[in-house]
């Protein structure tokens, strides 16, 4: 999967309401609802239900420490 591919693929998602399951350092795994806000050049903006917001790689989809859940 190249990284061009999946940036299309996250702009294309941008605006709708998703699941997302992030799987951090010492296997944690942390699941949550948000809304894709803004995507970059090497990054995009996830913003949460609880107004929080988090920054994500393309990269993080690719290795699959992000997983985009419906």
């Amino acid at each position: 999967m190249n990284v061009d591919k999946v940036r299309d693929e996250v702009k294309s998602k941008e605006g709708k309401m998703l699941h997302f399951k992030f799987n951090g350092s010492r296997n944690q795994i942390v699941e949550f609802e948000g809304e894709i806000i803004e995507t970059y050049q090497a990054i995009f903006v996830v913003k949460l239900i609880d107004n929080n917001i988090k920054s994500f790689s393309y990269s993080d989809l690719i290795t699959s420490s992000l997983e985009i859940l419906k």
